[in-house]
């Protein structure tokens, strides 16, 4: 059982999930065994993360990301959930920005001066003036799973799904690829949890914050303060 009730997939329920990570870039949780998970985001090629889930969970991967020396672009609807963040991130160097929604400028990404555009525009976002490009990953946070769901889930190169409703898990489960076991499971996760997914693979892990992460940000959380 993990805070807040949830539990973690049985064994069996473990079966077959495995994600392959680099061995370098963000740290997006460990796995049943207590292992690392890294996650190298940046790419020669466009890359699409969806994460449906807490926006806790989203910043602490922002956060992570701008501790491997990538810049965060935030467009948001909800800059206050944001600010003492990009505050505590930024240290004077606009390591982390934010923006309205429809309004990130060109951020000019690199290999050597990567950016991660984290975009929490709603459950249905708006097209970006700002997309996907080498060395430019996007991470589209859904609080909860909407009719564009599917879609945006379906070409993303990357998918994070959060405790979610039976009815969501049956919506979204079969796009994911998931067994019905492990779809049924979703509903039941634990508030620090996250099932990522790839066409091929699938692993689950527990994102638990470092004491700096926990102080800012507090423990996880799958709902969202008020904005």
């Amino acid at each position: 059982m993990g805070r807040g009730g949830g539990r973690i997939l049985t064994a069996d329920e473990l079966a077959g999930l495995a994600l392959p990570v680099g061995d370098d870039g963000v740290v997006i949780g460990v796995d049943v065994r207590g292992r690392p998970a890294v996650l190298g985001i940046h790419h020669p090629v466009p890359y699409e993360i969806v994460l449906i889930g807490g926006v806790w969970t989203a910043q602490v991967l922002a956060l992570r990301a701008v501790g491997t020396g990538t810049r965060v672009a935030v467009e948001t609807g909800r800059p206050r959930l944001w600010t003492r963040l990009a505050q505590a991130a930024d240290g004077g160097m606009e390591l982390m920005t934010l923006h309205e929604v429809g309004k990130v400028p060109p951020l000019g990404a690199t290999l050597g001066n990567p950016v991660l555009v984290v975009r929490d525009c709603g459950i249905r976002p708006p097209r970006g003036r700002v997309v996907s490009a080498p060395w430019q990953p996007v991470l589209t946070l859904l609080p909860y799973l909407s009719p564009v769901a599917p879609r945006l889930a379906e070409r993303a190169a990357l998918v994070g799904v959060q405790r979610i409703s039976p009815e969501e898990g049956a919506r979204i489960g079969p796009v994911m690829g998931l067994p019905a076991q492990q779809t049924e499971a979703l509903s039941t996760l634990a508030e620090d949890a996250t099932v990522w997914c790839t066409r091929r693979a699938r692993q689950l892990v527990r994102l638990v914050p470092t004491d700096g992460e926990a102080g800012l940000l507090g423990h996880a959380s799958r709902l969202d303060p008020s904005s």
